[in-house]
């Protein structure tokens, strides 16, 4: 049965991979350095581009934080 500390510690891994992932999905579109804004506004539905695309944006970042977090904490815990 896992502490409730670990399930905290991992919450607090997969809000802080969210953080980061939302900064580098919408620094990708709002800096427009690769297009990116132009192709969503210039899409069938813009709001629902720019919603999918942060969202898949986001995703990797939150796992890929959380599994993280997981190995580090079972690590440390051994």
């Amino acid at each position: 049965m896992p502490r409730p500390a670990i399930l905290l510690e991992l919450v607090c891994h997969a809000l802080m991979g969210t953080a980061l992932g939302l900064s580098v999905g919408l620094l990708l579109t709002f800096a427009d350095n690769f297009g990116i804004a132009r192709l969503i506004a210039h899409s069938s539905t813009p709001h629902q581009t720019f919603a999918i695309l942060i969202g898949m944006v986001t995703l990797p970042f939150s796992v890929g934080a959380t599994l993280t977090g997981f190995v580090f904490t079972m690590m440390e815990e051994r």
